[in-house]
């Protein structure tokens, strides 16, 4: 009897220890799930940023468009170039509210957004051969908040990458490596540096018709 009860009582030791390990797991397992949803909310809330900052430069584009064709002679391939390139944008299409999980997806997106970067960058080139048309208020108005919007979409950017960066982490991590994707986590991707993204498209001029 008394083996018995030293039996049962290691039993009901390791029983407790057992049911203690399992509320632990339990209670840091919420935790980290909690973790999780809000890692993701903040990954979905920087790519609205991103959405939001480049649908700002894409809204400034007519405008633009319209005040530099008004100059007399002015390239029209360059015009054409830069309103193919905004089309191209608007046909990569991605929830502005839910951040990409496909890299090949956001891969595209970032290619027709460089393009447009790009046919941006020679549209201003070309703007510097016109004087007269750099000097109108419109123009330079246009200009400084373009100049502006591709700050902030530098800034956007680098945000996105480091809320994704900590979303990534953390599903990585124990415990929730051990669940993330049965409950749909996935690793999320970022947006890849491209040559020269270090600094933003040159729009800034002197008005003396130099650099």
């Amino acid at each position: 009897m008394k083996k018995c009860g030293v039996i049962f009582g290691i039993f009901a030791v390791l029983g407790i220890g057992l049911l203690l390990l399992i509320v632990i797991l339990v209670l840091a397992g919420g935790t980290s799930y909690n973790r999780l949803v809000a890692l993701n909310q903040e990954v979905n809330s920087q790519w609205a940023q991103v959405e939001n900052n480049y649908q700002r430069r894409a809204d400034l584009i007519p405008n633009l468009v319209s005040t530099v064709s008004g100059a007399a002679n002015f390239e029209k391939s360059t015009l054409v170039e830069v309103t193919q390139a905004r089309a191209s944008v608007g046909q990569v299409k991605i929830d502005p509210n839910n951040s990409p999980t496909d890299a090949a997806t956001l891969q595209q997106f970032d290619q027709a957004q460089g393009q447009l970067s790009s046919a941006l960058s020679h549209l201003m080139v070309v703007v510097e051969r016109y004087p007269n048309l750099m000097a109108t208020e419109n123009f330079q108005e246009l200009q400084a908040q373009l100049e502006g919007t591709e700050n902030r979409i530098s800034v956007a950017r680098m945000d996105f990458n480091n809320a994704v960066q900590s979303y990534d982490t953390a599903i990585n991590s124990f415990p929730a490596n051990l669940y993330a994707s049965h409950f749909g986590f996935k690793e999320k991707p970022y947006f890849q540096a491209q040559p020269g993204s270090e600094t933003v498209p040159k729009v800034q001029f002197n008005f003396n018709g130099t650099n």
